[in-house]
């Protein structure tokens, strides 16, 4: 398969990180990416690892056998709350305690996984002393130009080394770049919203698109403790039509759009408690309001959202499943603090 236009599609090696842990390995880095690191460098060519650091935190995760905790009502991945102690579902709000042992195979390495761009720059640069690197994440491009100036230094090859985040993922051309290393491909697929195994596809692509530009083969390495997710195996053949039909079904099984539509109540407050309480009110008032007119929809929460609270105001979300939502909220009144999305891109 060949880019539009441009050069054949680079090769993508999937590598199954529970048997480098089976192997001994505990690194960040498989043997096989560090391998590929190695042979970029010598041959005096470029290479961009990737990671999303929004990951962390997101899924508990077996690292014996790569069983992921998930809701048993809507099969999506369990997100663990710190100031409850409680792994909760954000679409149903079914909450668990936190297993001491894998629910699968018993194992005790029960981990909360996620690593930053800076752990992986040191990693780096302890594994390969001397080699030139750039960090390419929100915590270095606060100044003036900076996204710019990184692009420049990079495509001047004053770097052997660029490691980012989304920032990298689309729309950048690196003609040097002849490897892409993907930390972990686990991240976004097990972030806890529907669309979680569509966008891993894109990424995948996305990213994968980066290496392999110039006249150079590319050559992909993505870690994953999930490489049979079918996410991630029709990612690394760039079958996307494969992907439709398993992610279709999917949504139809758990009637998520297309198959309905969907409506998002989000209110903030700077008080935690202020802010619960609002939402049980709003979400009480719908329910009887709902019940009362006798409307197909389907109520879920109110839930602390997936990341709790942003500039100092907490948040809670309400969710509304049906063929039309919004008729639910016609002439309701809400005060300040309250953002309605009809159709929302994203649940988080």
């Amino acid at each position: 398969m060949t880019r539009s236009g441009e050069s054949p599609l680079p090769e993508i090696e999937l590598v199954d990180m529970r048997q480098e842990l089976k192997a001994g390995n505990r690194s960040i880095f498989s043997r096989s990416l560090t391998k590929a690191i190695a042979q970029t460098l010598a041959a005096n060519e470029q290479a961009i690892l990737f990671l999303n650091r929004r990951g962390t935190y997101t899924f508990v995760q077996c690292r014996d056998c790569g069983f992921v905790l998930r809701c048993r009502r809507c099969d999506l991945p369990l997100t663990y709350h710190a100031t409850e102690e409680m792994l909760v579902c954000h679409q149903c709000n079914y909450r668990k305690s936190v297993p001491t042992r894998c629910p699968a195979c018993r194992g005790r390495r029960i981990k909360f996984l996620g690593v930053g761009t800076q752990r992986v720059e040191e990693e780096v640069a302890r594994i390969f002393p001397g080699t030139r690197l750039l960090r390419w994440d929100r915590d270095v491009t606060k100044g003036r130009n900076s996204h710019q100036k990184i692009l420049d230094r990079f495509l001047a090859h004053q770097a052997d080394i660029l490691i980012g985040t989304q920032m990298i993922a689309k729309g950048l051309d690196f003609p040097e770049v002849t490897l892409v290393g993907i930390i972990s491909a686990d991240t976004i697929l097990h972030f806890p919203d529907f669309r979680a195994g569509e966008r891993t596809f894109q990424l995948l692509s996305q990213v994968a698109g980066r290496a392999g530009r110039g006249s150079s083969p590319g050559w992909v390495i993505v870690q994953t403790y999930t490489p049979e997710h079918y996410a991630i195996a029709y990612g690394a053949k760039h079958d996307y039509v494969s992907l439709y039909h398993q992610e279709i079904t999917f949504r139809q099984q758990h009637e998520n759009p297309p198959f309905t539509r969907l409506a998002s109540l989000v209110y903030t407050h700077p008080n935690a408690d202020a802010c619960q309480r609002e939402a049980q009110r709003v979400c009480h008032r719908l329910r009887e309001k709902r019940d009362s007119e006798g409307m197909d929809i389907t109520l879920i929460g109110p839930s602390p959202m997936f990341f709790q609270k942003v500039r100092g105001r907490f948040r809670w979300q309400i969710i509304l499943r049906g063929s039309d939502p919004a008729h639910l909220l016609a002439d309701l009144s809400l005060p300040r603090g309250w953002v309605v999305d009809i159709d929302p891109m994203g649940l988080l």
